[in-house]
């Protein structure tokens, strides 16, 4: 099974309700980790590796905290999941940083791996924490996200009206 680790999956959540918040005050660990609700270790650790993967800023004093270190439209999916867990790849061959595996020179799947690797990874990467931050609007039919730059449209906006 592919899955995202829990620390991965709650870093998307955690910027996910920064970009909710939009620009304000900085949030302290403790304001996070109750407003999320998550424990006060795993939010410490979150917010850390975020804030050395330039995701969020930490701002120390009385008044500091942290707060998003580029608008919410600017920040993937794939930037937190990287920022957290290393470069996405599916396989050892597809992983940057890997030294591969004892296939590599015989492998005859190994291209279409790196395929998948990429067609996933682009697809983390066109959904932004504005995306995440957003009710879903769109049907199952339609859950390709679109090209990095556009917009998903607004719940207001799929709605049809009728005369």
């Amino acid at each position: 099974m592919i899955r995202l680790t829990r620390q991965a999956d709650y870093g998307i959540v955690v910027m996910t309700h920064f970009a909710r918040l939009g620009e304000g005050e900085p949030r302290t660990t403790r304001d996070v980790a109750e407003e999320v609700p998550l424990s006060l270790p795993m939010v410490s650790k979150i917010l850390k590796a975020l804030a050395r993967g330039g995701l969020l800023i930490s701002q120390r004093g009385v008044n500091g905290g942290y707060s998003l270190g580029r608008a919410a439209d600017e920040i993937s999916v794939a930037d937190v999941i990287t920022a957290l867990e290393g470069p996405i790849g599916m396989t050892a061959c597809t992983d940057e940083e890997s030294d591969g595996c004892d296939m590599d020179d015989v492998c005859i799947v190994r291209d279409n791996w790196q395929l998948v690797n990429q067609v996933v990874r682009r697809a983390l990467q066109n959904i932004s924490l504005e995306h995440m931050a957003e009710p879903m609007p769109c049907t199952f039919g339609e859950l390709m996200p679109p090209p990095r730059g556009e917009r998903l449209p607004r719940v207001h906006e799929t709605k049809e009206t009728h005369d």
